[in-house]
């Protein structure tokens, strides 16, 4: 059985936005790494982007993670953005209809950009 990884981070970025950083596969085994990462980020008024560029994989769990993410900066006032998605990841969010709850962007310094709108 291959050992699945996730390695979550939240570091704050030069512009005042947190960046929680994602990478490697995302699924009920992993999903508490990027939940503690998300629970430890700062939500503030900045806002707040999830960088999902380094994911290979990304299943429901991940999906719920995501979206209590979003519950999180909602309550807190905090403008939030995905970024890095895959195209496969982005045809998910689509399908789901995920698209229309967060803004998606390639790059995390697009994703700053657009919380500034």
């Amino acid at each position: 059985m291959t050992q699945r990884t996730l390695v979550a981070a939240s570091k704050a970025h030069s512009s005042g936005v947190t960046v929680v950083t994602a990478t490697g596969e995302l699924d009920y085994h992993t999903a508490p790494e990027l939940r503690a990462a998300v629970d430890e980020a700062a939500f503030t008024a900045d806002g707040t982007v999830i960088d999902l560029s380094g994911l290979t994989y990304c299943d429901s769990t991940g999906l719920t993670v995501l979206v209590t993410a979003y519950q999180r900066a909602q309550a807190a006032g905090s403008p939030l953005a995905l970024a890095g998605l895959s195209a496969d990841l982005t045809h998910v969010f689509e399908i789901v209809g995920l698209d229309q709850l967060f803004t998606l962007s390639p790059t995390i310094e697009e994703a700053i950009r657009s919380l500034r709108r």
